[in-house]
C-alpha cells in the first residue's frame, strides 16, 4: 500500500469492525505488521522509548527524540498509523507544532493526553493530570493545527480522580474539537462498559496492555462495548525482548538453537525488500552489454 491510495482514518473506522492496532517500536516491526495483513497500526511511546533508547516511559524523551524514531517507522510502510503525541511536549503552541510535525511525516491519527509533565506510561503509578480547561485549550490548538489528521483526546484522570472525572473531561475534550476519545486505564469490565456507553457514536480507543490495569478482552467484545479501536502497545515488544533473552542465553552456552525459533536468511531478505532494491541496482547501475 502506498500513501496515495491508503484509506483515511475515518474510512477505516467506517468499515463496521474493530480496528486492530498492533504497536510498532521500529521500522522492522512496522514492516512485519504490514506483511501480516493489518490495515493500520500504532506507534506508542512506551515501546519506542524502550526499544530505541533503552529507557522507561517516564518523560525522559522529548519531541525531537521521539519524532526521529517516529519518522523512521512511518517511512517503512504505507499503512495508516496512529501516533502517540504524549502531552504535546508543552503548552498549546507546542501541541500545534507536534501535530503539524507528525502529520507532515505521514501520520493519519494522533492522541494527545492530559498528564502533567513529566508524563509516564498510562498504567504506571504516580500520574498527575493538568487542569481540564488547559487540556481543552491544547485540544483546540491541535484541531486548528491539523489538516486531515484524526485527533483523539486521551485522559488519564481515571487513576487520579476517578471515572466520573475522566468521563467529564472526555466530554469537555470532545467539545473542544477531538474526533475520538481514549479514557486510559479503566480497571474493570464494568468500567469499560460504562465508558463505551457514555459516548455512543464517538470512536473510542481501548488499550490492551499485558500486565496493565485494564482487563484484556477480545476485539469483538470491546467493539460490542463501544470501542472502535483496539491498541496493543506492548504485545510485540514484550515478546521480542523475551526472544532476545533466549537467543543470548543460547549464545552464552555456545549454541545456535535457531531452528524453528527464528526466520531464515531468505525470509529476512524478503521482509526487508531485498529483491526490490536488487532490481533497482541492476536496472540503474550496471554496464550495458
Amino acid at each position: 500500500m502506498t500513501r496515495s491510495d491508503r484509506p483515511t482514518w475515518k474510512e477505516l473506522l467506517a468499515r463496521g469492525e474493530p480496528l486492530l492496532l498492533p504497536c510498532a517500536h521500529d521500522a522492522l516491526s512496522a514492516r512485519l505488521i504490514e506483511r501480516a495483513g493489518f490495515s493500520a497500526y500504532s506507534i506508542g511511546g512506551f515501546p519506542l522509548v524502550g526499544a530505541r533508547y533503552g529507557l522507561p516511559d517516564i518523560g525522559l524523551v522529548g519531541y525531537g527524540e521521539m519524532s526521529a524514531g517516529m519518522r523512521d517507522i512511518i517511512a517503512a510502510t504505507g499503512l495508516p498509523v496512529l501516533v502517540d503525541g504524549d502531552d504535546g511536549y508543552g503548552d498549546a503552541k507546542n501541541v500545534a507544532r507536534t501535530v503539524h510535525g507528525y502529520e507532515t511525516m505521514g501520520a493519519s491519527a494522533i492522541f494527545i493526553e492530559d498528564q502533567r509533565a513529566p508524563k509516564r506510561c498510562g498504567h504506571m503509578a504516580g500520574k498527575e493530570v493538568i487542569d481540564a480547561r488547559v487540556m481543552a485549550e491544547k485540544i483546540r490548538a491541535a484541531a486548528a493545527a491539523r489538516r486531515d489528521m484524526f485527533l483523539i483526546a486521551r485522559t488519564d484522570a481515571r487513576a487520579v480522580h476517578g471515572l466520573d472525572e475522566a468521563l467529564r473531561r472526555a466530554e469537555l475534550y470532545l467539545n473542544a474539537g477531538a474526533d475520538g476519545l481514549f479514557v486510559e486505564a479503566p480497571q474493570t469490565v464494568e468500567e469499560l462498559a460504562r465508558i463505551g456507553a457514555a459516548f455512543k457514536g464517538v470512536p473510542q480507543l481501548a488499550n490492551m496492555l499485558e500486565g496493565g490495569r485494564t482487563p484484556i478482552l477480545s476485539p469483538d467484545e470491546l467493539y460490542r462495548l463501544g470501542f472502535a479501536m483496539v491498541a496493543y502497545p506492548t504485545t510485540l515488544i514484550f515478546r521480542i525482548a523475551r526472544t532476545i533473552e533466549k537467543a543470548l542465553a543460547d549464545l552464552k552456552r555456545g549454541t545456535l538453537a535457531i531452528e524453528n525459533e527464528g526466520v531464515d536468511f531468505e525470509t529476512f531478505k524478503d521482509i526487508t525488500g531485498f529483491a526490490q532494491w536488487a532490481q533497482v541496482e541492476c536496472s540503474g547501475g550496471g554496464e550495458s552489454s
